[in-house]
């Protein structure tokens, strides 16, 4: 048996979709655990390009359980249009379950995380707008709707109509919007609780029996670490765990269960929405990377702010989740590049610090103090094996698994499953 955590090591992005699509071959279950449809995970197989939003990576085999977990906030009519789509494309969804303790986005989420970020004018967040941030808020402020409540109509109409009249009141006087209607929100939903609840399940006591029979479990994650809530660059962050932490919080698992914690990083740093990004390129670096990585976001379209590795953010991640093992990805975005640079610490203040700082605003003004190598100038998208990377590509792996502690046992250089060069198995 192995539990196996994929854990995004930057900003997000890393490639995760890529990752958990490879290691899905091997597992029995896939466990989503945290965020919602504001996370994007791109996975090219034989079947094609799909992009996923909330149905797990691991969809593609079809025994392989995939399960969205109690940790994740689900927009049903966003997850409908998913399975509805991967069956037009052939994808069998009879291997999904849903956490019956997972909560609904609900409409009032989604108009008040596009308003509120509308009243933020020039100081806003940059959320997708999908209501993720608000649907977490409710979790915590314990008036949120679950996947188990949705699915019996008296319970619905109860939650439902405690909840309507409050965030009516939010919609009319605080944002001068129009109110929701009450029977057509409710007969919305309820159509679509009906096609959802044959996936609704104890999924709790589903892993546990998984656990017990030594089933091989890799568990997904969403986002990045630096956009975590407690330790991220807040309060540019998002409104779930991204952490190895959170994997146990947002499945249901126990952390003595997990046996790896991988950590995924880009082989440079990208970014979408606001908040500070000590190494982004406002040049035309960053636009070639940009270019020739197609670095705009999979949910929302945007252009990824991109720049050089950070090296900072990378041993704080490593620390932060306690990585067993690295996989590094789009390394062979840099192949033309005539030198590639790594941060390895930060001017603040008048003096160079090696440690990721909470202050938003000292990060906002930081140098960035890098270190250059040179690069290779060879295509590195047919290396199956790491002796056939060039020297200089082998020295910059090197020198970032130094910097960060952590081992890269896995090399991506492409985006299909066969473009990844193994250097110890990770399930």
């Amino acid at each position: 048996m192995s539990v196996v955590a994929v854990i995004g090591a930057q900003w997000g992005d890393e490639g995760k979709g890529k990752i958990v699509d490879l290691l899905a071959e091997k597992a029995d279950a896939v466990i989503r655990f945290s965020g919602g449809d504001n996370a994007g995970h791109t996975v090219i197989n034989p079947g094609g390009e799909f992009k996923l939003h909330l149905v797990p990576s691991g969809i593609f085999y079809p025994r392989t359980a995939c399960i969205i977990g109690n940790g994740v906030v689900i927009n049903p009519r966003v997850l409908l249009e998913e399975m509805d789509s991967l069956k037009a494309r052939g994808v069998d969804t009879g291997n999904l379950h849903i956490s019956d303790r997972a909560h609904i986005i609900m409409p009032w989420d989604i108009l008040l995380d596009r308003l509120d970020e509308e009243k933020r004018g020039p100081e806003a967040i940059g959320t997708t707008g999908k209501g993720i941030g608000p649907a977490f808020a409710d979790k915590t402020a314990r008036k949120g709707i679950r996947a188990c409540d949705i699915i019996d109509a008296g319970t619905f109409r109860s939650r439902l109509a405690s909840l309507m009249e409050p965030n009516n009141e939010l919609l009319t006087r605080l944002y001068n919007a129009a109110a929701l209607d009450f029977d057509t929100v409710f007969r919305e939903y309820s159509a679509y609780a009906g096609r959802l609840a044959p996936y609704i399940k104890d999924t709790t006591s589903m892993i546990s029996d998984l656990l017990e029979r030594g089933s091989n479990i890799v568990l997904e994650g969403a986002q990045g670490t630096m956009l975590d809530t407690d330790f991220g660059s807040y309060p540019f962050v998002t409104s779930s765990s991204p952490l190895a932490a959170g994997a146990c919080m947002g499945s249901g698992i126990n952390p003595r269960r997990i046996d790896r914690v991988v950590g995924i990083f880009k082989a440079y740093t990208t970014r979408v929405g606001g908040g500070p990004m000590p190494t982004e390129l406002k040049d035309e670096v960053g636009e070639y990377i940009r270019q020739r990585a197609h670095e705009y976001g999979t949910t929302t379209g945007r252009a990824r702010r991109c720049g050089w590795f950070d090296a900072v953010v990378g041993r704080y991640s490593t620390n932060l989740n306690g990585f067993t093992s690295g996989i590094l990805t789009r390394l062979d975005v840099l192949d033309e590049m005539d030198t590639v640079k790594i941060c390895i610490g930060y001017k603040i203040g008048g003096r160079t610090v090696d440690r990721f700082p909470a202050d938003a605003a000292a990060l906002e003004s930081c140098t960035p103090v890098y270190e250059e190598l040179p690069g290779w100038k060879v295509n590195t998208s047919d290396a199956r094996k790491a002796g056939e990377l060039p020297r200089n590509a082998r020295r910059y792996i090197r020198r970032l698994e130094e910097l960060i502690g952590c081992q890269f046992h896995i090399i991506s250089i492409g985006p299909r499953r066969d473009q990844s060069i193994v250097r110890k198995k990770v399930i």
